[in-house]
């Protein structure tokens, strides 16, 4: 070693590399190698699919809340609810309907399931389950629609029927527009679509088939036993 070098303060002095012996580890190089990085950053809480439905459900929450509040404000004004001489809703068939549309939710779990063990027969299975489900529940609504009717329960009718076809009537919408979600699921299911691992459409359509099953017995108790 020089002189120089060793009068130089140590801040200033060259860096001196050592050879590698036969037991020794290469220095390192600093070109930034996977061995190098840290340990990754904490995954997020919800995924975009996860939010994005979250956001879209909120939106659908304070929709049909402004509904019920608007329905329980005009049912605390009138006199008598129900009115006189006017049809009382059908409970027996309803309560019987409400396990029905339950047991869709129930077959997408199931569907689910079977996503995650790469079944896809039985995934295709399941989500055509939850749809006949969905239909046939939409169904027995409509047929009930039809009887009152033809007992006089109509959208003008009074406050009585506007408020029972504006509420049930917007729930029911929301379970056609599942239904046709979960039938376009269903044909992408069956062409293997779901096979790849991209699963953001089939986990987003579940969210919502189980938004509109939950949001149906809260409506069920408002309007029909309350």
């Amino acid at each position: 070693m020089t002189p120089a070098v060793l009068e130089a303060p140590p801040e200033r002095r060259p860096a001196l590399r050592q050879p590698a012996g036969p037991g020794l580890p290469p220095p390192p190089t600093g070109g930034g190698d996977e061995s190098g990085r840290g340990p990754a950053g904490p995954r997020p809480l919800f995924d975009n699919v996860k939010l994005g439905m979250l956001f879209f459900i909120s939106g659908e929450i304070m929709f049909f809340g402004g509904l019920v509040s608007a329905f329980l404000v005009l049912r605390v004004a009138a006199p008598v609810w129900p009115p006189p001489l006017q049809p009382r809703l059908p409970l027996g068939v309803t309560s019987v309907n409400t396990l029905v549309l339950l047991a869709s939710s129930v077959a997408m779990v199931a569907a689910l399931r079977a996503l995650a063990r790469g079944d896809r027969p039985g995934l295709v299975r399941r989500l055509v389950v939850t749809a006949g489900l969905g239909a046939l529940f939409l169904l027995v609504q409509g047929y009930e629609w039809t009887r009152l009717v033809h007992f006089g329960l109509t959208l003008s009718s009074g406050v009585y029927g506007a408020t029972f076809y504006t509420l049930i009537g917007a729930h029911a919408a929301h379970v056609l527009g599942a239904l046709v979600w979960l039938a376009v699921t269903v044909a992408l299911a069956a062409r293997g679509r779901f096979a790849d691992g991209r699963t953001g459409p089939l986990r987003a359509c579940a969210i919502y088939w189980h938004f509109v099953v939950a949001l149906w017995p809260i409506l069920y108790v408002a309007v029909y036993l309350a």
